[in-house]
């Protein structure tokens, strides 16, 4: 049995990285002839995300409840989740790889004595099992072959696209409550603030992001470029420089040290291309750059580019999408 970790959004709902998980999940059940597919839930399922596994293909959803999960305590849910392993005969284990898929799965993998392969891309063939994955902050991929059991993964962030399957599973609840110890809720969340309104909406689902750099000149520098993420439906993600000066919020970055993304188009504005946002960003799909300077990093590894000032060229974008939309 495949056994995949399904994060919730704040609303209840499954992330968008983790219904891609189930997908990728699928892939490796039909190699397999068929392999059923269970999902892990923390707390509650409610009756729309119970559907949306469904939808996915899932046979049957174990929640994980009890005080101690209450709050994300990484160790807690590793002990739970090894509770779910010993009922089920599940062979596989996976996860988005999200930083609490990571963290979760690597807890998994300590108490397990087996290895953990991170932010994988695909697979080739079962016996060996043998998954590509990113590394060096996504700048090259490795295969690396897992062949002990329970095999445990991360797949990386839009390494598929989240489809809904041609069956639907029964989705069945099964409730777990398992005994935790002590020991696991030692480094556990104990509060919480409520964050700042994140207008740049979330940088590692999105499908399109907007970048900007050091060429927006200053904390008054970004209005066209947020208009044209408005119009593209898209989040700003900014360079590590951009926070640093604190022109922007710290959530934006992207990067080594920010998030890491994978959208379909990145548009990045003004932005050379430093190691380390170049490692944020490597896995777009496709890159269309806007700089003054046709030899910065970011410019030379673009699918397409435009040399000039964001300045002037942002605006004329913005006119020409409004143009089009009105015609």
């Amino acid at each position: 049995m495949i056994l995949v970790l399904v994060e919730k959004d704040l609303d209840g709902a499954a992330v968008e990285v983790s219904l891609e998980a189930l997908t990728f999940a699928r892939s490796l059940s039909e190699a397999g002839g068929g392999i059923p597919i269970d999902a892990v839930v923390v707390g509650d399922v409610s009756p729309d995300l119970r559907e949306s596994l469904a939808a996915y293909g899932v046979r049957d959803v174990h929640t994980l409840g009890g005080e101690a999960f209450a709050a994300f305590a990484g160790s807690a849910w590793a002990s739970g989740i090894e509770t779910v392993l010993a009922s089920t005969s599940s062979v596989v284990l996976m996860a988005a790889g999200t930083p609490r898929g990571g963290e979760v799965l690597a807890h998994v993998a300590a108490r397990a004595d087996v290895a953990m392969a991170a932010n994988v891309l695909g697979f080739d063939g079962l016996a060996p099992f043998v998954v590509t994955r990113q590394v060096v902050g996504g700048q090259a991929v490795e295969a690396m072959q897992l062949s002990t059991r329970p095999t445990l993964f991360t797949v990386a962030g839009h390494a598929v696209e989240a489809t809904p399957a041609a069956a639907q599973g029964a989705a069945t609840v099964v409730a777990h409550e398992p005994e935790v110890a002590a020991a696991d809720l030692v480094a556990r969340v104990v509060s919480t603030d409520e964050p700042e309104p994140d207008l740049s909406g979330s940088l590692k689902s999105a499908r399109v992001v907007v970048g900007a750099g050091r060429g927006a000149g200053g904390e008054n520098g970004f209005d066209d470029l947020l208009e044209l993420a408005d119009l593209l439906h898209a989040p700003l993600g900014v360079s590590r420089v951009v926070t640093s000066l604190g022109w922007r919020p710290h959530h934006e970055q992207v990067g080594q040290t920010g998030s890491r993304i994978s959208p379909d188009l990145y548009i990045p504005c003004g932005i050379s291309g430093a190691i380390q946002h170049w490692a944020g960003c490597s896995s777009a799909k496709a890159i269309l750059a806007i700089n003054t300077d046709p030899d910065a990093p970011m410019v030379t590894k673009a699918t397409h580019a435009v040399i000039g000032d964001l300045h002037e060229v942002v605006p004329a974008i913005n006119a020409e999408i409004k143009r089009r939309r009105a015609g």
